[in-house]
């Protein structure tokens, strides 16, 4: 059975950016890549310090995505989006 560390081997190994996008393209709907983005947004808006409720309003998210996300940068995630921003 195939399980998430063999997907983030996949991931790793796929060093091109076009075959990259063709993966997940070919992995996903278009309503999964939306939500993905919209997830990734919440993070960056969070790391720099946009209110909670006001990441939710805009992205149209229910706050407790939003919380999430914060309870999980609380935890030590996202270091390669701390990184870039």
């Amino acid at each position: 059975m195939t399980d998430f560390s063999d997907f983030i081997e996949l991931v790793h190994a796929t060093r091109d950016k076009q075959l990259l996008a063709d993966l997940f393209a070919g992995i996903t709907t278009d309503k999964e890549r939306r939500e993905l983005a919209r997830r990734l947004e919440v993070i960056r808006r969070l790391l720099d310090n946009e209110a909670q409720a006001k990441i939710a309003s805009d992205l149209g998210v229910g706050i407790a995505t939003v919380t999430r996300g914060s309870k999980e940068l609380a935890q030590g995630r996202f270091k390669v989006l701390r990184k870039m921003s």
